[in-house]
């Protein structure tokens, strides 16, 4: 990457090829390598601008645009808290030796708060730890051979959830073979967690299951099974405590844990798990910004002052984001969900950019209506789609200070009339 385009007809920030596909071990190691090696478009002057050949301005527009569509992870208060919560504890499961389930850990919020990106960021960093750690004390890998080292497993719960459909998630991530019966893919399953030396499992999506259904109740079943194998097992949903994953499960009052029960005897998928032992979780929530305290305010301007620094509109100025109107502007438009605010900021730079206001305004961010865009991997009925605040006034604008009148007690009017003398 470089920082100018430059006339050689290379582009090198834009991307080859699709995305990532973190659930599988290729693509989540590909995103993990190249999650923080974007480089932004460079700050240029109006007349830095205007002295570009056409070729090089028309580069440097689509170099601002992949800088506003990829921000990256800007790190809320909330963001924050699931991060330390769950970078301690994979440490510390990762470094009990001891036989027996791993505490686990659920995090639940809305749809669009950025719960798989905190996760998966946590998880990276984590796993970039533990893989320094390896290299120091196990050989490297053979050349020529494949890596049979994977310290993070990640994969998506199926919209219509079977037990067999989720060990083929998991399966899918280490590109295992798919034995034919349950208890054939179960024992897979095991073997590559075991095998690949896996400390970490997560689970996103976790509230597509539907316990009235009983396929649904026999995958929850079979994740709780997941813990007896030495894997600190992530959870991640929209709103977990009302969505009846923890039926049956009591916080503990000392802890504050979840304790939920084991399989009841003749249930259980994995046939040789030598206890029953009840599974515990703690449960993270990631809730959006709030507008009602002076801390939720600061915090909320806090994010907008990160978003405005990393923008690259050729008008913007300090505080284009976080004064006057526009921060409660933008907390009406979004709820305050960050996914939300992201998109609205993505079209508004794009249409600054195109218009040539370039700079964000209120009256340019009324006329753009948040779109969600491709939502075939989503599940509207599990809560992963949020409501998108409609009909938002425009605040008015502030009226201007009167100018206060000039005292003319001490002007001199000229010598008085000879009349009046």
């Amino acid at each position: 990457m470089i920082t100018v385009p430059d006339e050689s007809g290379i582009v090198p920030f834009l991307r080859a090829g699709p995305p990532p596909d973190r659930t599988r071990h290729e693509g989540w190691k590909r995103w993990q390598d190249q999650r923080d090696k974007f480089i932004p478009a460079p700050r240029l002057s109006l007349e830095e601008y205007a002295a570009l050949s056409p070729r090089r301005r028309a580069l440097h527009d689509l170099h601002r645009t992949a800088t506003h569509v990829n921000l990256g992870l800007l790190e809320t208060p909330m963001s924050a808290k699931v991060t330390k919560l769950m970078r301690g504890r994979l440490r510390n499961n990762a470094l009990n030796f001891e036989p027996g389930t791993r505490d686990g850990l659920m995090v639940s919020g809305g749809g669009y708060l950025g719960k798989t990106e905190t996760a998966c960021d946590a998880a990276a960093t984590f796993e970039a730890l533990w893989r320094d750690l390896h290299r120091q004390l196990l050989p490297g890998p053979i050349p020529g051979t494949r890596d049979l080292f994977v310290p993070v497993a990640y994969c998506r719960t199926p919209v219509r959830a079977t037990p067999k459909g989720l060990c083929a998630a998991i399966l899918d991530f280490y590109a295992a073979p798919h034995p034919k019966t349950l208890h054939g893919m179960v024992r897979q399953v095991a073997d590559s967690i075991r095998v690949h030396h896996t400390t970490a499992l997560l689970l996103d999506d976790v509230t597509r299951l539907r316990l009235h259904r009983e396929d649904d109740q026999d995958t929850l079943d079979l994740i709780r099974e997941l813990m007896d194998l030495n894997v600190t097992l992530v959870l991640i949903g929209v709103d977990i405590p009302n969505s009846g994953l923890l039926r049956g499960g009591r916080p503990d009052p000392r802890t504050g844990q979840w304790i939920l029960p084991p399989v009841k005897p003749g249930q259980t998928f994995n046939p040789g798990a030598a206890t029953q032992t009840e599974r515990r979780f703690d449960l993270v929530d990631l809730d959006p910004f709030d507008y009602d305290s002076p801390k939720g305010i600061k915090a909320w301007l806090d994010h907008l002052a990160g978003i405005e620094d990393r923008l690259r509109l050729l008008q913007a100025r300090p505080g284009m984001l976080t004064e006057g109107a526009m921060p409660e502007y933008l907390f009406r438009r979004t709820g305050g969900i960050v996914g939300l605010l992201r998109r609205l900021i993505e079209d508004g730079c794009t249409e600054a950019i195109d218009s040539q206001a370039e700079e964000l305004t209120v009256d340019l961010l009324a006329g753009i209506p948040i779109r969600l865009g491709n939502l075939a991997d989503r599940d509207p009925t599990a809560g992963e789609i949020p409501e998108i605040p409609e009909d938002i006034a425009v605040p008015a604008p502030a009226p201007r200070p009167r100018r206060k009148g000039r005292n003319t007690v001490f002007d001199d009017r000229g010598e008085r009339p000879a009349a009046d003398a």
